[in-house]
């Protein structure tokens, strides 16, 4: 006997995904043209997807051009963060599996071909008495065809705006480990001008001990100074360093690229502060995170209603064909042919689908509250993000306006006083530490407000509540004193 199941299995699935279009999935760069997008709407910087050779000498060639400033600016080190990193790399390549898999969506099931021989060695009919061949096709995977690639599309979506928030993520960790790089070096020349005047003092301390003006403790007071201001100087310089380093990380520099400079101290406050009166609207309109929990949500309604369409069939097959039979009678060889199809599913006796049904459910449920959550957490972030910045600019021109100029006055009377023999050198000296120490705490706050600032962007865009986003006058910074 030959069973042939033959072409009205494979015709259904032609007919069903002849409309089926998947030229978006197939793209060499598919979804990223959505990525580059935001992106730029966000930090206002260019993106790439590097996929072969030549991408990549063109942008190893754009970021040496951009290395080669004098001191790298805030805004370039964001650049090359996004040109040159490799794990931004590796999460556009996690977007392109993504639209495989939303590609591999729309192509039907393969059916299933079987073929055997039985009668092997029946006298008179050669080698084998006949043969079956069985070609099935899944009928279930077919009416549920198109919820499965909407599922799959939004998936592919999602992937979009992933890859959307790392390349935010990334931009505000590079903003923000520039901020604090530069900071730090500021820290670190006070702190050298600071020890340099500690230096003073410890060898006058040394000169009128040996004559017998300044008893032994007050000498020892002027020597531990200076050593306790050594090493937080050294302290400070490592942290520096470390602090560097992590803007190089991130830049994705190695071998000659890590010997480029950065300025010495971060600019001044700005005049004005940004007006941000609608700031929960913008972050509740623009969110990249609260746009991947509402396709969360939207994916789960779609799993669900699959579910309920397939609560008690879960396997449907068909089978069809004709049966060939050849056989000996009266010393003749005759083949009988008749048509066959075969219809499988599976009966769901033991397995109700309320389990599976219920799952579901919860998995909506749980979707849509953890959106709910994330609309809440978003619009308090965006109104913390913008008090933060208001109050650390108030906090940071406090210092500059009131406390450091009234230390400068003390240390300049102090110096009068001095000179007119009023008050003693100590004195003096005590007043000009006093100045370095609040002139330390006004760098701290001035680093406070730009990182504030730098927060606002991704408050309402999304990508770590680090930083992200800023002004261009971030980027600006003294041209005199060199780099690091």
């Amino acid at each position: 006997m030959i069973k042939l199941k033959l072409a009205a299995p494979l015709l259904l699935p032609l007919i069903l995904g002849g409309c089926v279009q998947a030229t978006e999935y197939s793209q060499k760069s598919a979804g990223f043209s959505s990525v580059s997008r935001t992106a730029a709407e966000a930090t206002g910087k260019d993106t790439v997807w590097i996929q072969n050779r030549q991408d990549a000498q063109a942008v190893a060639g754009q970021v040496k051009m951009l290395l080669t400033a004098k001191n790298i600016d805030v805004e370039t080190a964001v650049q090359v963060a996004l040109l040159n990193n490799k794990g931004l790399q590796a999460a556009y390549a996690g977007l392109g599996g993504s639209a495989a898999d939303a590609w591999q969506s729309t192509m039907l099931v393969n059916p299933t071909v079987g073929v055997g021989l039985t009668g092997i060695g029946t006298p008179g009919l050669a080698v084998f008495k006949s043969v079956e061949g069985v070609i099935a096709t899944n009928i279930l995977a077919l009416a549920t065809h198109k919820r499965n690639v909407d599922i799959a599309d939004t998936e592919f979506r999602k992937a979009q705006l992933n890859a959307a928030l790392q390349t935010l993520q990334l931009a505000a960790d590079t903003r923000r480990a520039w901020i604090n790089a530069v900071a730090s070096w500021e820290t670190v020349a006070q702190l050298s001008q600071a020890q340099a005047a500690a230096d003073a003092a410890s060898e006058l301390a040394r000169k009128l001990g040996e004559t017998g003006s300044l008893a032994k403790s007050g000498q020892a007071r002027e020597h531990v100074f200076y050593a306790e201001l050594a090493g937080q100087t050294a302290k400070a310089r490592l942290e520096a360093r470390l602090a560097k380093e992590e803007l190089t990380r991130l830049m994705g520099l190695w071998r000659s690229d890590i010997d480029y400079q950065i300025p010495n101290r971060l600019a001044q406050l700005p005049k004005g502060l940004i007006k941000r009166d609608q700031i929960e609207a913008e972050a509740l309109q623009r969110r990249v995170d609260l746009q991947m929990a509402k396709l969360d949500l939207d994916v789960t309604a779609k799993s669900y209603r699959l579910t309920e369409a397939t609560r008690y069939v879960t396997d449907l097959e068909i089978l069809s064909g004709f049966e060939t039979e050849r056989e000996l009678e009266d010393g003749e060889k005759k083949a009988d042919t008749t048509g066959n199809i075969e219809l499988e599913f599976v009966i769901p006796i033991f397995d109700s689908g309320k389990a599976r049904m219920r799952k579901s459910e919860l998995a909506y449920m749980r979707a849509a509250n953890l959106l709910a959550e994330k609309a809440v957490n978003v619009r308090s972030e965006a109104r913390s993000a913008y008090q933060a910045y208001r109050a650390n600019y108030d906090i940071a021109r406090h210092y500059r306006n009131s406390v450091v100029p009234l230390r400068a006055k003390i240390e300049e009377e102090s110096l009068l006083s001095y000179n007119g023999m009023i008050t003693n050198t100590f004195e003096l000296l005590t007043d000009s530490r006093e100045k370095v120490n609040s002139i330390l705490l006004a760098v701290n706050a001035k680093r406070d407000f730009w990182l504030a600032e730098a927060n606002l962007a991704p408050a309402i865009y999304g990508g770590g509540a680090g930083a992200a986003g800023g002004e261009p006058d971030v980027a600006a910074a003294a041209d005199s004193g060199g780099g690091h």
